[in-house]
């Protein structure tokens, strides 16, 4: 079944019907999907910059229009770096690793031991968005989340031409 650029642009939005939107997300995707999403998700942002591949809800891997570099970017336009690197290294980091920042999410009695585990906030240095939130021991290092094969996506999935690139 296919869906209409409308439909598409207010599943993004979350403003579908319920009805519409579990038939949508249950089905076999239609060939044209991902290039309805992409067009959708390009729309609500106000940079020139081609979106190629989402990664969060505020996050994506663009081609700038500038240059064809592919970076990793925030919906603001802020570019954090280049696709293959760890976007978390270039943003704003807010760590918990007190009681008190901890109680600040959690009832104290709920918290966990910092000694243990700490929070790690990634937000966009630009806008402040959070993109991500990491748990980790506190010596462990910044968890590069993936790198997505994005040359296999584009060729066997979604059957769209890649976007040029050059890095």
């Amino acid at each position: 079944m296919s869906y209409t650029n409308e439909q598409v642009a207010h599943l993004v939005e979350g403003t579908l019907d319920w009805e519409t939107t579990f038939r949508m997300l249950s089905m076999p995707k239609d060939n044209s999907r991902f290039a309805q999403y992409l067009a959708a998700l390009q729309a609500k942002v106000g940079f020139p910059d081609r979106i190629v591949l989402p990664l969060g809800p505020h996050l994506y891997i663009v081609q700038s229009a500038r240059d064809k570099k592919w970076l990793i970017q925030c919906d603001c336009g802020h570019a954090f770096c280049g696709y293959k690197d760890n976007w978390k290294l270039h943003a704003a980091i807010y760590v918990r690793d007190t009681e008190a920042a901890m109680t600040e999410v959690y009832p104290a009695l709920m918290a966990p031991d910092t000694r243990w585990q700490v929070y790690r906030e990634y937000y966009c240095p630009s806008c402040g968005t959070m993109h991500d939130v990491e748990a980790p021991t506190p010596w462990y290092p910044v968890i590069h989340d993936f790198e997505p094969d994005i040359d296999t996506f584009y060729k066997e999935w979604v059957n769209l031409p890649l976007p040029e690139r050059l890095d």
